[in-house]
């Protein structure tokens, strides 16, 4: 182990040892709470789960009807976030993202002005499906927004709320009207994750639930405080060399 490391990290203060307790209890309890919606795919929840405490972006693929809009949308009600979702389409604007400067009249002087109006960019969560359906000049609005956690509009730039995820999705089966995302934008994902069909068993089981009305009520131990918190502690923890 690097010494450099091992003088300037110490996991074992009774502080840290409590925030690995509450970020394993809470990793525990988020997978309770998607379950009461969500049918099997417990791989794709774990690396969900990963994208979440480590604080990067996934891309998730997988065929439609495999919930991938639900699971996350269920995860943003589960952590009580801001959800976002943006439907990728080949006239989709890179303004359409971020948000644009709007001209408004203020009614008690009648005097001019631009104000921004913010895009579904600025949410916790952001749902960018089938983002292969849009141009590379539509994608790379993303960019910044992956990487800094920020949106630079009309040379003005806007910070955006922590924490902040992009999951976007794609489709393997329909390739006429995509685009290939850049190395750029793949660059900007920390995760590829694979979405399979599920078992029999499980199709029977998303069959009745489906079919039924489902209003659950969603335990919310789990803060955007506490995920920035957990991000924080799993970079502290030290790499062996090999």
């Amino acid at each position: 182990m690097n010494p450099m490391v091992s003088d300037t990290v110490d996991l074992q203060s009774p502080d840290d040892i409590a925030l690995a307790d509450k970020m394993n209890a809470g990793r525990q309890q988020i997978v309770t709470e998607l379950k009461k919606i969500i049918v099997g795919q417990d791989e794709v929840i774990a690396q969900v789960l990963n994208t979440l405490f480590v604080g990067g972006n996934s891309l998730i693929v997988g065929a439609p009807g495999l919930a991938k809009t639900l699971l996350i949308h269920t995860m943003a009600r589960v952590l009580d976030l801001k959800f976002s979702r943006i439907q990728f389409t080949p006239d989709l604007m890179p303004s359409d993202i971020t948000g644009t400067d709007l001209v408004q009249e203020d009614a008690t002087t009648g005097r001019r002005q631009m104000v921004f109006a913010p895009g579904p960019i600025f949410a916790n969560i952001v749902l960018a499906d089938e983002i292969n359906r849009t141009p590379p000049k539509t994608q790379s609005a993303l960019l910044e927004a992956m990487q800094e956690h920020r949106v630079t509009v009309q040379g003005k730039t806007y910070s955006l709320a922590e924490p902040f995820y992009v999951f976007a999705t794609q489709n393997p089966i329909e390739l006429e009207g995509t685009y290939p995302l850049p190395e750029a934008q793949l660059d900007r994902f920390m995760f590829h994750i694979v979405i399979e069909h599920p078992p029999e068993d499980e199709e029977f089981e998303v069959v009745r639930s489906t079919t039924a009305i489902i209003d659950p009520h969603f335990e919310r131990t789990v803060t955007g405080e506490d995920l920035i918190a957990f991000q924080r502690l799993v970079r502290r923890v030290p790499v062996a060399e090999p």
